[in-house]
C-alpha cells in the first residue's frame, strides 16, 4: 500500500469494542469487497471493505474476518481467513500477506488460508447459538449489486436455518463514529493532502482553464503525497453548473468573472477527507459573490461552534436553517413575507440552501455514525453551508471537517486550508 503502516493496537482496540457489545455464544463475520468487472478482462480498483479494514487493517480482496469471544478453543476467538499466495499470482498481481505480515498489520495470531473457511466455519458454527450478519444500513445506502457479503449472508442462512441472527450493524454505527487517536490522526493526513492540491489549484486556476485540467491538478498532488486518489468523485464546478449540487461532469470552462466551487478531498489510508471551496476565476470576487460568500462563511463559523457534546444531529439542522434564514434576508434574497409563510415542512430558506449542513466522515465519506444520539467527543463531521443563486448565476459552499471535543469549539482538521476572501484572493494573484 501507498500509506504508511498503521499501528496494529487501533485495529486490536476495535475488535475489542465490538465484541464487547455481541450477545453470549455469538460469532460475527465480516467479508472483503469484490473486485468489480468493467467488461473483457478489465476490472475497478479493488477498495477494501471499510468494515473489515476498521477491525483488521487487511486491505486485500477475498478476505474474511470472523470474531466468536466464546469460542471453545481460545486461538479462535479471532481469526483471519485469507487467499494463499504462490508463485504465479505473485509474478501477476504482485506480493500478497503472508501469515506473519497479516499478523503484523492486525494482531490477530490465527490466520488460515481461504479454502479452510468451510470447514472452520462449520466447527465453530456448531458452538454459537447467533451469527451477526454486516448489512449495510446506512441511512443514504441505495445499493442495488449484490455483495460478496450478500452472497454470504444468503448461503449462510440456508446451510444454518436454526441459528439465531444478530446484526453487525448497529454496532458499527455507535462504535465507527467515535473515533480513536490515530483515525483523527489519518484523517488529519488525508486534509492537509488535501491542502496541497487547494494550494497548488490557486496557484493555477485563470480565466480559460477547464474544469478537468483543475481535477488534473488536485489528483497529481494527492498521488504525489501517498494519497490512493479522490475520496470520492470530485466536483469541479464553474459557473451556474455549482447549483448543480451532484455535478460531477467537469467538462466546461472557466471564464473570467465566474466562480468555481470544488468539493474535492484526498483520501489516505482508506480514510477520507471533504473539503469545499468557492473561488473566482479572475482571482478576484465581485463585491455580489463577496457578499454572498461572506454569508455562507458566517453560517459555517456558527454551526460549527454548536458542534459539541450533546448536541442533537436532527435540532443542530433547525438551527442552521435560522441562522441561513437570516443571512438570505440580508442578502435581499428572501423577504420577511416569505419567511412568515413559509410551510414548516419546506422552510422558505430551502430554496436557496437544500441539502444538509453536516455528516459523519470517516472510512467512508458519508461515513458510519450515531444520528439520532447526541453526540459525542471524537465524532468527526463536515460542516458544508451553501448558498446557490441560479438566477445570479452562481453558487456558493464551503466545508471542513471538524472533531468534536470534550469542551469548547470543535477541532478544525482543515484549519490551515485557505477560506477567508482576502488569503483567497492573495494568494490567487501573489
Amino acid at each position: 500500500m501507498k500509506y504508511h503502516p498503521i499501528d496494529s493496537g487501533l485495529f486490536t482496540r476495535n475488535r475489542q469494542k465490538f465484541m464487547a457489545k455481541m450477545q453470549p455464544g455469538s460469532l460475527a463475520v465480516f467479508n472483503s469487497n469484490d473486485v468489480y468487472p468493467i467488461g473483457a478482462d478489465s476490472t475497478m480498483p479493488f477498495r477494501q471493505a471499510p468494515d473489515i479494514f476498521y477491525l483488521s487493517g487487511v486491505d486485500q480482496e477475498e478476505s474474511i474476518l470472523l470474531l466468536f469471544p466464546d469460542a471453545i478453543d481460545p486461538k479462535h476467538r479471532e481469526i483471519l481467513f485469507l487467499r494463499e499466495t504462490n508463485d504465479h499470482i505473485a509474478v501477476w498481481e504482485g506480493e500478497k500477506l503472508t501469515k506473519d505480515r497479516a499478523f503484523a498489520t492486525s494482531g490477530i495470531r490465527t490466520v488460515y488460508w481461504l479454502q479452510d473457511f468451510d470447514k472452520v466455519f462449520f466447527d465453530l458454527m456448531t458452538e454459537a447459538h447467533t451469527i451477526y450478519f454486516n448489512t449495510n444500513e446506512h441511512y443514504r445506502q441505495a445499493v442495488e449489486t449484490e455483495t460478496r457479503e450478500d452472497r454470504f449472508i444468503h448461503a449462510t442462512k440456508r446451510k444454518f436455518p436454526a441459528h439465531k441472527v444478530a446484526k453487525s450493524n448497529p454496532i458499527l454505527q455507535e462504535i465507527r463514529g467515535v473515533k480513536e487517536p490515530e483515525e483523527i490522526d489519518l484523517m488529519q493526513t488525508a486534509c492537509g493532502i488535501t491542502e496541497k492540491g487547494f494550494r497548488r489549484v490557486l496557484g493555477f486556476v485563470k480565466p480559460g482553464v477547464w474544469e478537468f485540467e483543475i481535477e488534473a491538478e488536485f489528483l497529481h498532488e494527492f498521488i504525489r503525497n501517498r494519497s490512493r486518489g479522490f475520496a470520492y468523485t470530485p466536483i469541479i464546478a464553474s459557473g451556474n453548473s455549482a447549483n448543480v449540487l451532484h455535478y460531477v461532469e467537469n467538462k466546461n470552462q472557466c471564464r473570467e468573472g465566474e466562480l468555481i466551487l470544488m468539493d474535492v478531498g484526498a483520501e489516505y489510508a482508506n480514510y477520507s477527507s471533504d473539503m469545499t471551496r468557492t473561488i473566482p476565476v479572475s482571482g478576484r470576487f465581485t463585491d455580489r459573490q463577496k457578499q454572498v460568500y461572506n454569508a455562507v462563511l458566517n453560517v459555517k463559523k456558527e454551526a460549527t461552534k454548536m458542534l459539541v457534546p450533546g448536541t442533537l444531529w436532527a435540532e443542530y439542522h433547525k438551527e442552521v436553517g435560522k441562522l441561513m434564514t437570516s443571512e438570505l434576508l440580508g442578502l435581499g434574497l428572501l423577504d420577511k413575507a416569505d419567511v412568515q409563510n413559509e410551510d414548516p415542512d419546506k422552510p422558505a430558506y430551502k430554496q436557496y440552501f437544500m441539502h444538509g449542513t453536516s455528516h459523519h466522515i470517516g472510512l467512508d465519506t458519508h461515513d458510519y455514525g450515531a444520528l439520532k444520539t447526541p453526540m459525542q467527543p471524537n465524532m468527526v463531521f463536515t460542516v458544508e453551508p451553501g448558498i446557490y443563486v441560479p438566477e445570479e448565476g452562481f453558487g456558493i459552499r464551503l466545508e471542513d471537517d471538524v472533531v468534536i471535543r470534550d469542551k469548547g469549539e470543535p477541532l478544525n482538521l482543515m484549519a490551515d486550508i485557505p477560506i477567508e476572501v482576502e488569503e483567497i484572493e492573495s494568494l490567487m494573484n501573489g
